[in-house]
């Protein structure tokens, strides 16, 4: 029994070797900036291609596609707010992230769309 106990223990530490040597701040800064962006259509392939964002390359982050996660380059947020819909019901979707609008324009939602427009 000891010796079972022994050889789970030197498993255990030899397993877990590498993420000690990185450090506990390390192995918790897996989040990269930016958000996910929103599914377009449908769903992507039902695989897990990442669990976390540091599995994924450069500045991608791990998304979910709507079955599965995949690393996707995501979107930054722009400052300011979107003004509240008005007017004219306006159904399409004329962006789909801040990144996609000019100069200090986000993507905001209209009566049932997206569409560029000056935050407030």
């Amino acid at each position: 029994m000891k010796l079972l106990c022994l050889f789970t223990l030197v498993l255990l530490t030899l397993t877990e070797w590498p993420n000690l040597s990185e450090g506990a701040a390390a192995r918790n800064c897996t989040v990269k900036p930016g958000i996910c962006p929103r599914r377009k259509w449908g769903s992507g392939m039902c695989a897990e291609y990442c669990t976390k964002d540091g599995d994924c390359p450069n500045k991608e982050k791990c998304c979910y596609n709507g079955c599965g996660h995949e690393c996707i380059t995501p979107y930054t947020v722009k400052c300011g707010r979107c003004p509240m819909p008005k007017g004219t019901p306006m159904c399409a979707e004329y962006c789909y992230h801040d990144g996609e609008c000019p100069g200090e324009q986000k993507c905001c939602r209209t009566t049932c769309g997206h569409a560029c427009s000056e935050p407030c």
